[in-house]
């Protein structure tokens, strides 16, 4: 199991558009488009911050988790992204450790990512997302 980096951080926010005002036109980060995930009711943009990401997660339905989400806390940090080289692997080792996991099998993540959450009462509170890219 190896981590290689943050991949990102996710921020629940209620308008894309309106928080690329921060991002994108007043701190001049670039931003890299917007994707739609559809089984999972979100809209994500991405900014790059170095050699690492911002990604602003939308809801696109009230039943999606990032929707719960906003509605329970309020927008703001919603999870860290943790790169790994082989997510099955990564996901065996953490369940023998005892961690627990928000699905037993990797599900599709934004460009094409595999990616499995790590239940934040095994981590103390925070949603950790494991992701596997394909480069």
């Amino acid at each position: 199991m190896s981590v290689t980096k943050i991949d990102h951080i996710g921020i629940a926010v209620e308008s894309i558009e309106e928080s690329l005002k921060l991002y994108q036109d007043a701190l001049k980060m670039n931003y890299k488009g917007i994707e739609e995930i559809p089984e999972r009711a979100l809209k994500t943009a991405f900014i790059q911050a170095g050699d690492s990401m911002i990604e602003l997660l939308e809801p696109t339905s009230e039943q999606s988790t990032v929707a719960k989400f906003i509605e329970k806390k309020g927008p703001g940090i919603h999870h860290i992204a943790l790169h790994v080289q082989n997510i099955t692997q990564t996901m065996e080792s953490l369940k023998e450790k005892g961690y627990r996991l928000l699905s037993d099998v990797p599900e599709k993540g934004a460009h094409g990512t595999k990616v499995v959450f790590l239940h934040p009462k095994s981590t103390n509170g925070v949603l950790l997302e494991l992701v596997e890219s394909e480069h």
